[in-house]
């Protein structure tokens, strides 16, 4: 396969940066630091090997809506980590965790609302800079 070809499935990230495992996630939660607002909650853990990008975990419960809008938030909290990626922590572990209230917000502001509550979490956390 030529590396210089274009990737199918349009954007989306190798699957090494995201968290799949459950022990990955427990670890995290477990291990890890957390920040919440209204919509959000991030834990963040540093990973030993902290050369390697950061990974990223999403947690959509029932409360947010049905399967579609959990999926619909799930891809708007992934495009807007991986979007504002290069300001966060190198060899961290994330998991953002929906609460419902964002499911209102993404109905209601779409891919900006999503991408603003994700980006005042951060920097609340102290893991971005201010715009």
């Amino acid at each position: 396969m030529d590396p210089d070809a274009p990737r199918r499935g349009g954007g989306r990230r190798p699957k090494r940066r995201r968290l799949s495992r459950s022990a990955e996630f427990d670890r995290v939660y477990r291990e890890g630091r957390s920040h919440t607002t209204r919509y959000l909650v991030v834990y963040s853990f540093p990973r030993p090997e902290s050369a390697q990008p950061a990974r990223l975990g999403v947690s959509v419960g029932r409360k947010v809506g049905g399967a579609v809008e959990r999926n619909r938030v799930k891809r708007l909290l992934r495009n807007a980590f991986w979007n504002s990626s290069d300001q966060l922590p190198g060899g961290h572990d994330f998991v953002l965790v929906a609460r419902p209230d964002i499911g209102e917000l993404a109905r209601e502001r779409g891919e900006r609302g999503v991408t603003e509550a994700l980006g005042d979490l951060l920097r609340e956390a102290g893991m971005a800079a201010a715009p």
